[in-house]
């Protein structure tokens, strides 16, 4: 005979786990939603003393505003560049290192040693390198090229790529190696027995199984790089070469001078477009996934 579930255990385990809960909800509506609500407000009043609405103004002044566009411009450059470079690297590596390589341990340890190393160990690094008498510099003169003030240069934005792809390269890795693991295997031993091109395994089979992970790593990614104000400040402090003048400076300096209002709709503007991000990839992936969670 079939076991009757009892109701009443069923309710008691939902007001347990609905308890258990509180905590954590109490959490992001303090630190989380009633700020994030405060900001908004703010963006729509003049100033904290009088608290006039002001509706959009604030808004449609920042849009007006050159340092705004500016710093909105470079971000985007900066995340359009890096973020796909942080995805498609650490993939290829971890296909690669997914066959039977001699000193697969050793590449594994080269590329997660960027994660043992405080931030400002890392930019110290990167001003012997490129400061303009640093290493590389020193290098090109000894084969008789020109030095490069590479920081206060057009080039300052390749510089930050490059240290932004060297930090994250080794943990996005580590996420595709490990998602590769977890492919079911007699999916790819059919294939194989079929005659499918190793090309054919990893876009038609592989990738599809991927999918989930390349969407946690490609938004890990550009969370990550809108992060990289720290880095910047620490190389060229709070007002860098135009081209490395990011959305963070903006904030930071706007902050610095007290002006609540434009920062307050910088904060909100920048919310909103991260948010129609993450929904595109999202449903981008519900799409592309679907099949293989069918």
């Amino acid at each position: 005979m079939k076991k009757l579930k009892n109701p009443c255990g069923r309710r008691s385990e939902k007001i347990f786990s609905n308890i258990c809960i509180i905590p954590s909800l109490v959490g992001v509506l303090m630190f989380f939603l009633i700020p994030f609500a405060i900001v908004i407000y703010y963006s729509l009043i003049n100033n904290p003393v009088k608290k006039e609405f002001v509706g959009l103004e604030n808004y449609s002044m920042l849009m007006e505003n050159m340092a705004f566009k500016k710093a909105s411009k470079n971000t985007a450059l900066f995340s359009a560049i890096a973020v796909p470079l942080a995805v498609i690297l650490p993939l290829v590596l971890a296909t690669i290192l997914e066959r039977n390589i001699i000193g697969k341990s050793v590449f594994r340890t080269f590329f997660l040693s960027p994660l043992m190393t405080p931030t400002a160990s890392v930019v110290l690094v990167w001003q012997v390198l490129f400061h303009n008498h640093g290493t590389i510099n020193q290098i090109l003169e000894k084969f008789g090229g020109t030095p490069v003030d590479w920081l206060n240069s057009k080039y300052g934005i390749a510089v930050i790529i490059l240290m932004f792809i060297w930090k994250n390269l080794g943990y996005n890795m580590i996420l595709f190696m490990s998602a590769l693991g977890g492919i079911p295997r007699d999916v790819i031993e059919v294939a194989q027995l079929e005659g499918a091109s190793r090309a054919y395994q990893f876009f038609h089979i592989k990738l599809r199984y991927l999918s989930p992970t390349v969407l946690f790593v490609l938004i890990l990614s550009l969370i990550n790089s809108f992060k990289i104000f720290r880095e910047v400040y620490l190389l060229t402090g709070s007002y860098p070469f135009d081209k490395l003048y990011m959305l963070q400076h903006f904030m930071n300096n706007t902050f610095n001078s007290l002006d609540y209002q434009k920062l307050s709709a910088s904060a909100v503007f920048f919310a909103l477009i991260m948010i129609v991000i993450i929904a595109v990839l999202l449903i981008s992936e519900n799409i592309f996934g679907k099949d293989v969670e069918g």
